[in-house]
């Protein structure tokens, strides 16, 4: 055969095909369209394009630079590498002295001999000097041009820490689901004409807008469908083809992506099950489009403000 579908692609190489349509959107990729057939198609030579992207996104090579590597030479390819290598070795570099000092300070600290405030002990001339190059930043939040500088230190000491455990309220809101080809972008139309055209921001301020599969895709099945949850006023009245709803709320494990790394459910899927306290509920899993209203009234509705995204997965009590 030369060509394979959405689904064939999305499960032959772990990944969702939400990630595919964002590829194409973006311009990285081409899809066709096969005469009869609702959905997209990949030629072979764009199915080992997806591969490529794939492999280099898994070394960590942002999307614009992959772009970049798709469209110029080898030696601005040799060049992104090589500046991406020196990057990872900053980062390693860092954290190794961070392990170091880290083992230091334990080290004064169990000294039984030790008369000096603990807090002292971390002004020690060695541990001054092991910190001595270190940088001193704030998180980065934006975008993918510094991921080196966090994906990997996040990776090694923090992402555990960055799960959040979140009660969402009960809440009334407008629905609308479609299942066909790119659903999240079809109820994401809707949506935005609905907040626009009933000024839901100004009468509102804190609604909030919530996605899910319904239905969930198959592996190498094509069919799916999205449905979107905005929380509107009890007593508003929605127009057709939106459908009013209540949202009973409950308890969730939050993770907070940069669009569109949704490859990261697995991380909070895994979190969950190796949690002491707190175990999976069988209910929707839920994401959350940060800012999302609030852009779409201010016709920014692209990814919201940032293009961040929670992802919420049902939890309960062990």
């Amino acid at each position: 055969m030369d060509y394979m579908t959405i689904g064939e692609v999305s499960s032959a190489f772990q990944i969702s095909t939400r990630m595919l349509r964002y590829y194409e959107k973006i311009g990285l990729i081409e899809s066709t369209r096969k005469e009869g057939y609702a959905y997209r198609i990949y030629r072979t030579d764009m199915v080992r394009k997806i591969q490529q992207i794939i492999i280099l996104r898994k070394l960590q090579i942002p999307l614009k630079q992959i772009q970049q590597m798709m469209d110029g030479d080898r030696e601005e390819t040799i060049h992104i590498l090589e500046t991406r290598i020196h990057e990872m070795d900053q980062t390693v570099t860092s954290v190794q002295t961070i392990k170091k000092a880290l083992k230091k300070l334990l080290e004064l600290l169990r000294e039984e001999d030790s008369d000096k405030n603990d807090m002292d002990i971390v002004r020690e001339d060695a541990i001054v000097k092991m910190t001595e190059f270190l940088p001193l930043k704030k998180h980065q939040v934006k975008g993918e041009a510094k991921m080196s500088d966090t994906s990997v230190i996040k990776e090694i000491v923090e992402k555990d820490h960055c799960v959040r455990i979140v009660l969402l309220p009960p809440c009334t809101v407008a629905a609308y689901q479609f299942v066909g080809d790119d659903p999240e972008e079809k109820v994401g139309e809707i949506m935005d004409k609905f907040v626009r055209s009933s000024k839901l921001y100004e009468i509102k301020p804190d609604s909030r807008l919530f996605g899910f599969n319904n239905p969930e895709p198959k592996p190498g099945d094509d069919f799916h469908g999205y449905e979107d949850w905005v929380t509107i006023p009890d007593d508003m009245e929605v127009p057709k083809p939106l459908v009013k709803k209540h949202f009973d709320g409950g308890l969730y494990a939050a993770y907070t992506i940069q669009f569109p790394d949704f490859y990261e459910w697995k991380f909070l899927k895994e979190w969950v099950q190796k949690n002491q306290k707190y175990q999976e509920d069988y209910r929707d899993y839920l994401e959350e489009h940060l800012n999302w209203v609030y852009s779409s009234h201010m016709n920014w509705p692209e990814d919201g403000i940032d293009g961040k995204i929670d992802l919420l997965l049902p939890i309960r009590a062990r």
